[in-house]
């Protein structure tokens, strides 16, 4: 058995879009998913599975939130070992302590393009930050201006699929996956 992380695109945004915790974790050990927990009500699962690969993975775990939800999310799944290694790579340790929930990840399911990374600078205010890590885009983002432009500008079109968690939710996951190993 191997230790994966889950995370869940979107799934408290907009209207009927909720999602119970309990309920994504029943529907992952009714697919023969092991020791399944999950981190705050935004769709992160922690759990243990054969070893197989991701995208297969991903895509049981797609199939099996859209027969139990009615409607299709994109999971990006990562092994622990990758996971640890993300947290690890985080390029903004300073930020990180000072203002950890204005560091974030995106996650890609598919390293995103250099191009469109290189472009997201042009979006960045003064106080805002972009770096690319292993195909995963870290962003460091300003709550001093109502909207980000960075963080708008970040999304699926322009970076394919992906995920964002903010620093706090990276290392507690970290925290969980680095216990199992």
């Amino acid at each position: 058995m191997k230790t994966y992380v889950a995370l869940l695109y979107s799934i408290i945004l907009g209207e009927r879009r909720r999602v119970v915790m309990a309920d994504l974790k029943a529907m992952a050990e009714g697919i023969g998913l092991k020791n399944v927990r999950t981190l705050v009500a935004t769709g992160n699962l922690v759990f243990e599975a054969r070893t197989v690969k991701i995208p297969d993975l991903e895509r049981r775990l797609e199939m099996a939130f859209e027969e139990t939800f009615g409607r299709h999310v994109d999971i990006i799944v990562r092994g622990a070992e990758d996971w640890l290694k993300l947290a690890a790579g985080n390029p903004f340790p300073a930020e990180s302590v000072d203002t950890a929930d204005q560091v974030a990840v995106r996650v890609m399911r598919r390293s995103a393009p250099v191009e469109a990374v290189e472009a997201l600078h042009s979006y960045a205010a003064e106080d805002e930050k972009v770096a690319s890590v292993d195909g995963d885009i870290w962003l460091v983002f300003s709550r001093e201006r109502p909207s980000s432009r960075l963080l708008a500008a970040a999304n699926h079109k322009r970076l394919g699929v992906g995920t964002s968690r903010n620093w706090n939710t990276v290392r507690r996951l970290a925290e969980m996956v680095g216990s199992r190993q």
